[in-house]
């Protein structure tokens, strides 16, 4: 169990490398930092590593990680349940029942943006 841990926390600090990449007005999915990661099967991975994001010395911008349809699923991490919201509309993100308006316009795709 202790190796398992330190193979998350491993995969754990790539996930916060690569949310701190996305820019400013732009989101990602959970799946799509799984994909550029090489474990395509480990969004829900990639979840748990954002649930914990706050614990990092260093800022990840976890509020820019939505699902793969634009909702806001981890909103509930934020303390809050309108903070994560908050955030993307003041980075210029119009948010809608929870979902991210016109979210393929917003969607930042490791796979394209890092190679």
């Amino acid at each position: 169990m202790k190796n398992q841990k330190k193979n998350n926390d491993g995969f754990f600090d790539q996930v916060y490398q690569v949310a701190r990449l996305i820019p400013y007005g732009r989101v990602t999915s959970y799946g799509a930092i799984a994909k550029y990661l090489g474990t395509a099967q480990s969004a829900r991975m990639v979840g748990w590593a954002m649930n914990g994001s706050h614990t990092q010395k260093e800022y990840v911008p976890a509020h820019r990680v939505v699902n793969k349809n634009g909702l806001l699923t981890g909103k509930h991490h934020f303390g809050n349940s309108n903070t994560m919201k908050q955030l993307l509309e003041n980075e210029g993100i119009k948010v809608s029942n929870d979902q991210i308006v016109d979210f393929e316009k917003h969607f930042w795709d490791p796979i394209i943006e890092l190679e």
